[in-house]
């Protein structure tokens, strides 16, 4: 079934512009002064020196300069509230991965094959670029970051328990997940309590951000109940059984703990997760780390894309300002802050990614993620990814608390989801 706006709404944009009290008029267009180019992001999104020299003026349209807007909170419900009200819109925004949610909504933006972008497509990532391209080929988001994943394990620890140690050692010794497994049971036998997963969501995010495809089709048809998820559900389980993982639930104190203590070894994780994970929580173990090929093979979690509202005073300008922000050389700059993996190959190789990191023992870890994020395969994320994801992630938490048997929570699971799909219409 194709995703409508009505279905749309039902997912949450329609609820946001009720609870505003908007009545979608579109009468006050977009937001800023007439020489400006507003702009909305999370914080965090963005490299602050390059949107500070776009405020005095955008390169490539110097008639025009940047008005940004960092919103701290609830950035989503404010965007798809603006939205859906049609007034006081910003005409540039920043979109998260959940990118497909506003697919649905596809005419609230400009297409960007109109504005120029084929021209450049092939200055990125094609799995990335493919992302921001609707179902009906629009192209409505344009690449920002990316997030490949790999391995990251505690060099230290790896020794004393006498695994391998060496980068290269490691991921030939750990082709697939099951070899993983084994290793980790090796280094828990010799160094007690090690774990390798926060959680059983982690193996489980982590494992689907492998797979070509994931819960929906294209076309609509819901596929989370065949194969390809039931092996990372089965994989995540027995990460549990085998006592590998260190039951941090996310969101909760114990996530950051079992880094600072030491008894997270080895987590297949985003390339963000280096600044979240062990830089934030265990500053101590500074030389410690490494990061090598994760298990299973490449994979990606995370990315955000720029999109141009139709409500835009000046497409061609705003065009111009998030090619020229995007580009190699000004993604190579956002990974020094704040530290965003680049969707352009081209800054694989600048200076300022490739020297060496003296929190992982000198090592390129560039190197890694970007072998990761050239070999991703790709898969499509639908509109609906959420809505199925969420029960999906609250069932494994119940397996792994032992309030439920797998087949049970997978079977719970399953049934909410359809329940929920058919609720809004999309199957």
């Amino acid at each position: 079934m194709s995703v409508t706006r009505r279905n749309f709404l039902a997912l949450g944009a329609g609820g946001a512009a009720a609870a505003a009290g908007l009545t979608g008029c579109g009468s006050r267009g977009s937001l800023g002064a007439s020489d400006e180019l507003s702009m909305w992001s999370w914080t965090g999104s963005v490299n602050d020196s390059l949107i500070g020299a776009a405020e005095k003026a955008i390169p490539g349209a110097t008639a025009k300069k940047l008005s940004m807007t960092r919103i701290g909170s609830n950035y989503k419900t404010k965007v798809l509230t603006a939205l859906a009200g049609k007034s006081l819109v910003p005409d540039i925004v920043a979109i998260n991965d959940d990118v497909a949610t506003y697919f649905p909504n596809a005419d609230q933006f400009h297409d960007l094959k109109a504005l120029g972008a084929d021209k450049v497509s092939g200055d990125y990532l094609p799995w990335k670029w493919k992302l921001g391209i609707t179902p009906e080929n629009r192209m409505i988001a344009f690449p920002m970051d990316t997030g490949p994943t790999a391995l990251f394990y505690r060099r230290d620890i790896f020794e004393k328990a006498g695994v391998e140690i060496d980068p290269a050692q490691v991921a030939a010794a750990v082709p697939d997940w099951d070899s993983f497994i084994q290793l980790g049971k090796k280094v828990r036998q010799a160094v007690p309590g090690s774990a390798i997963t926060d959680n059983i969501t982690g193996i489980f995010g982590y494992g689907l951000a492998q797979q070509s495809k994931r819960y929906m089709t294209a076309d609509g048809a819901y596929i989370g109940d065949q194969d390809h998820v039931r092996q990372v559900w089965d994989l995540s389980v027995r990460v549990v059984k085998e006592g590998l993982s260190a039951n941090a639930q996310a969101g909760t104190t114990d996530a950051n703990a079992v880094v600072t203590n030491g008894r997270l070894v080895a987590y297949v994780a985003a390339v963000w997760w280096a600044q979240l994970g062990p830089k934030n929580a265990a500053p101590g173990t500074k030389g410690k780390w490494r990061v090598t090929t994760a298990p299973g093979g490449a994979g990606n979690r995370g990315g955000s894309f720029l999109a141009i509202t139709k409500y835009c005073k000046d497409p061609e300008a705003a065009f111009a300002f998030i090619t020229w922000l995007e580009s190699a050389k000004n993604q190579a700059e956002a990974f020094l802050d704040p530290v965003l993996f680049p969707s352009t190959p081209a800054s694989y190789t600048d200076s300022r990614l490739t020297a060496p990191d003296p929190f992982f023992g000198g090592q390129r870890i560039v190197d890694v993620f970007a072998e990761s994020a050239k070999k991703y395969p790709g898969a499509y994320f639908s509109p609906y990814d959420t809505i199925i994801g969420t029960p999906l992630g609250a069932e494994l938490v119940n397996v792994e608390v032992g309030s439920k048997s797998s087949d049970q929570a997978w079977k719970d699971a399953q049934q909410q989801i359809k329940r929920e799909l058919t609720r809004v219409g999309a199957i």
